[in-house]
C-alpha cells in the first residue's frame, strides 16, 4: 500500500537556489522526490515555504490537520535555518544592544515538541532533519551587503559565530529527536562527509546548490534504507 508523506519546512527542501547570473532566489529543486517516490512506493507532497520558521510550521500543520484530506502517514520537518537568523540591519545599527534570533532557542525547542506531540496524537509519524552546515564567511558578505559590516562584526565577535550559532539549532534538533524517540535524517552529517562545502552551497553560503541538493537526495535514500533495515519504518 502506498504511503503518503508530507514535507513542511523552509527554502532548503523547497529547493530554493541563488541564480548565479542575476543573483536572485528562485526554485531550482534537484532533490529527486520523484525517484524517491518510485523506489519506495511513496506519495510525497511538499508544503515547504521560503522563509518558514518552526512557529509558522506549527500553524501550517494545524491548518492542514483541520482539513478533510489532511491525514498522511508521515511528515518530514526541516526547521531551524530561518529560526536562528537575526535582523542584520538592526545589528549593524545597534551593535552594542542585545539582539534575539527570529525564534529563540527555547521557543524553537518547545514548539518542535508541540508539533511532534500533535502529530503523534493524530497517528502521523514525525521525521526531523538536521541543518546542513553553512559557510560563515559567504553568509556574512551576502546578508550584510549594504550594511556596516564592521558594526556587525563587532556584535558577532568573530564571523564564525554564525556557523556555531546555526549549529546550536541543528544540535537542538538532534536532542529533540532523542528525547521524543523521533526519526532523524542527518543532512548535516551528509554534508560534513565532504572535504569542502564550497562546491555544495550557493554564493549566499547557506542554500545548497544543485550538487548540495543531490547530497540531500542521497541522505534521504540512505535514511529510508537504514530505517527499513532497523524496522523503524515499513515501506
Amino acid at each position: 500500500m502506498q504511503k503518503r508523506v508530507e514535507i513542511f519546512g523552509d527554502s532548503l527542501l523547497k529547493g530554493i537556489q541563488l541564480n548565479p547570473e542575476n543573483m536572485r532566489y528562485h526554485i531550482n529543486n534537484n532533490i529527486d522526490i520523484e525517484m524517491i517516490e518510485k523506489e519506495h512506493f511513496l506519495d510525497i507532497t511538499n508544503f515547504s515555504k521560503f522563509g518558514c520558521t518552526v512557529t509558522k510550521g506549527l500553524a501550517l500543520i494545524e491548518k492542514r490537520l483541520g482539513g478533510n484530506d489532511a491525514f498522511c502517514d508521515a511528515i518530514i520537518m526541516d526547521f531551524g535555518g530561518n529560526d536562528c537568523d537575526h535582523n542584520w540591519l538592526a545589528v549593524s545599527q545597534r551593535p552594542d544592544d542585545e539582539h534575539l534570533p527570529r525564534t529563540p532557542l527555547d521557543v524553537f525547542t518547545d514548539t518542535y515538541h508541540t508539533i511532534i506531540t500533535l502529530l503523534k496524537e493524530n497517528g502521523i509519524r514525525p521525521i526531523l532533519t538536521t541543518l546542513p552546515p553553512l559557510d560563515a564567511q559567504k553568509f556574512f558578505h551576502w546578508f550584510c551587503q549594504g550594511l556596516d559590516k564592521a558594526s556587525v562584526l563587532k556584535w558577532l565577535g568573530d564571523v564564525h559565530l554564525i556557523y556555531r550559532w546555526q549549529e546550536s539549532y541543528s544540535r537542538a534538533v538532534e536532542k529533540i529527536a532523542a528525547e521524543t524517540n523521533t526519526l532523524l535524517v542527518d543532512l548535516r552529517g551528509a554534508f560534513l562527509m565532504h572535504r569542502s562545502l564550497d562546491g555544495l552551497l550557493c554564493e549566499d553560503g547557506t542554500h545548497p546548490n544543485t550538487a548540495g541538493q543531490k547530497i540531500i537526495t542521497q541522505a534521504f535514500l540512505e535514511f529510508i534504507e537504514d530505517a527499513k533495515i532497523k524496522g523503524a519504518i515499513r515501506i
